[in-house]
């Protein structure tokens, strides 16, 4: 293959730009040094959100770009981007006005305490810029006796809420997935590799490693796009470019199982500020799950990625100053993730005030390296569209091609043919569940997982027969047959965090990867000491950077959904 363009990174914004130049008809390599969307593109607090708190910073184009694209996204994505009402407990009226007036008109970028009305004024701008694709409500403001009798566990100290909507992505790593998939469709010229590492370039060639089979081989772009994220410095360093560019901030979540507080919060989500200005977020995962973030910390490690116990011991304090009663524990964590955000290098007082916003620098060719590069600092997942076309038309402008097509209104894959209002979702189950002979549960559950693409596993369900063994529950053998097939699975931890979502689930208990390698080895070709192997790998993975520690079934109990799952704790 002679790929025109080299794309460095198979996050959300490789992705994106992977699939606008195959709209273009660019014949692109996308590589990634492991799998799609395993880095900081897994590790977001799962919002398609505008940003409202980036008024406060001045930051008012970004705003207006992020809730267009959230607009846009609801429209192209249904099957995995969904509204979500948002509450903000306000604790004053009038606080902290002049304070957001001055970082409005950027006079000073430290965060502040904020009212009522600065609160306020900033949604009246959040429904302006909505207007472009409206397909949300406009916000309102609650008073302290109705916010509470809805909520009785809010602080008591709150003077009204603020409610508006925005939206929830329940599976980003399948959305990058689906986007690479569908430039590939798009464009056969096309590859995109996994577990696929940069390690140098000299003149016209850049030499990758296959970090899985350890061979290594060259090719030779006209140009290399990095979006390697957290990672941009260490890849430009491999090509030549020594250079700090990102100075990045650590963001952990915790999952918890919490039937009560996840009934008192039904599907709103918290939004709240914390003493120290940052902001904070809870809302409800499933009937008893709930996703508590996120933290802020200034980090220079793009590997940081363990939640630590100060973490856990912060985000539990924060969310008692907004829900004093509320009984959360260590017990009662299932799964914890962290990523780095790749914001660019600069100088602030608090981690808050760093600029969330993206640039694209453009290095040009010199007397060792005859290829240029575009790197990208920052970028938010809400954007990545946005971002990856404004990166695309300068790849176009340096092949002198011109822009064929725009990804605006684009369906993405299970988004394709599948409603967008949840009335019509429940007609398309109910067609789909009779076309299939799939139960109508079943199919509902389908395709809240992949939208349009739900009739093709539910029809490997209907013609599969499954080992009566097999018990995993909510997932069967033939889903698991059809990840294996179709979404470029290398390893059993690509299936268990990022293909499904049973670590959110906490369906990550020795038996049930035991039977999953099975499945998907057979698959794949594994032998059984490769299955061992990949399911020993996973469970250390799972304890080490997830705090997830199992217990093997009992002897007399072998049904998978008896492996216990909880955090490790230091404390």
């Amino acid at each position: 293959m002679a790929p025109e363009v080299l794309i460095i990174g198979g996050g959300i914004n490789g992705a994106g730009v992977y699939m606008d130049l195959a709209a273009q008809g660019v014949a692109t390599l996308l590589v990634e040094r492991g799998d799609f969307a395993s880095g900081t593109s897994a590790a977001p607090s799962r919002l398609i959100h505008g940003g409202l708190r980036y008024l406060e910073t001045g930051e008012v184009a970004l705003v207006r770009e992020s809730v267009e694209e959230r607009n846009l996204l609801l429209l192209n994505a249904p099957h995995v981007v969904r509204p979500i009402p948002c509450w903000v407990p306000l604790k004053s009226w009038f606080g902290g006005t002049a304070g957001a007036v001055f970082r409005f008109l950027r006079l000073t970028r430290t965060p502040g305490r904020k009212g009522a009305v600065p609160v306020k004024l900033g949604l009246m701008f959040y429904d302006l810029f909505g207007n472009q694709h409206r397909t949300m409500p406009r916000h309102r403001l609650l008073a302290k006796r109705s916010a509470i009798a809805d909520v009785p566990g809010l602080s008591p100290s709150i003077r009204a809420v603020a409610e508006y909507f925005d939206a929830r992505i329940t599976h980003p790593e399948r959305l990058t997935l689906e986007i690479i998939a569908d430039a590939e469709a798009n464009c056969p010229a096309s590859m995109a590799a996994s577990y696929l590492a940069v390690i140098g370039a000299d003149g016209d060639s850049v030499l990758l490693e296959d970090r899985l089979a350890g061979e290594r081989f060259t090719v030779r772009p006209k140009v290399v796009v990095n979006t390697s994220g957290a990672w941009l410095d260490h890849v430009q360093k491999a090509l030549g470019q020594d250079e700090r560019l990102v100075g990045g901030t650590k963001g952990s979540h915790l999952v918890l199982r919490n039937a009560e507080l996840a009934g008192q919060l039904g599907e709103r989500m918290l939004y709240f500020e914390t003493a120290d200005h940052r902001a904070c977020l809870i809302y409800r995962l499933g009937d008893d799950r709930l996703l508590l973030g996120t933290t802020d910390l200034r980090t220079d490690d793009p590997d940081d990625m363990i939640c630590s116990d100060a973490e856990i011991d912060y985000l539990f304090d924060v969310l008692l100053s907004v829900m004093p009663g509320a009984k959360v524990s260590r017990e009662q964590i299932i799964f914890s993730f962290a990523g780095v955000r790749p914001l660019p290098r600069m100088q602030a007082a608090v981690a808050g005030a760093i600029s969330r916003d993206h640039s694209i620098r453009v290095y040009q060719p010199n007397s060792t390296r005859r290829f240029p590069i575009l790197a990208l600092v920052g970028g938010k997942w809400t954007t990545y569209r946005s971002c990856a076309e404004q990166i695309a038309n300068e790849v176009l402008k340096i092949l002198e091609l011109p822009r064929l097509r725009s990804t605006k209104h684009v369906a993405v894959g299970g988004g394709a043919g599948f409603p967008q209002d949840e009335a019509s979702q429940a007609g398309w189950v109910a067609d789909a569940a009779r076309t299939t002979g799939c139960d109508v549960e079943r199919m509902r559950e389908l395709a809240g997982r992949y939208g349009s693409r739900a009739r093709a596993v539910a029809a490997l369900e209907r013609d599969h027969t499954a080992s009566p063994s097999f018990a995993v529950p909510g997932y069967s053998e033939a889903e698991l047959l059809w990840l294996a097939r179709e979404e470029r699975v290398a390893k059993l931890q690509d299936i268990v965090l990022r293909r499904t979502l049973m670590a959110f689930e906490g369906i990550t208990g020795p038996a049930a990867l035991a039977q999953i390698a099975v499945v998907v080895g057979t698959e794949l070709g594994w032998t059984a000491e490769r299955q061992r192997a990949e399911v020993d790998e996973c469970l250390r993975l799972l304890q080490e950077r997830h705090r997830v520690t199992t217990t093997r079934p009992r002897a007399d109990n072998p049904n998978p959904s008896a492996d216990t799952t909880k955090t490790a704790s230091t404390s």
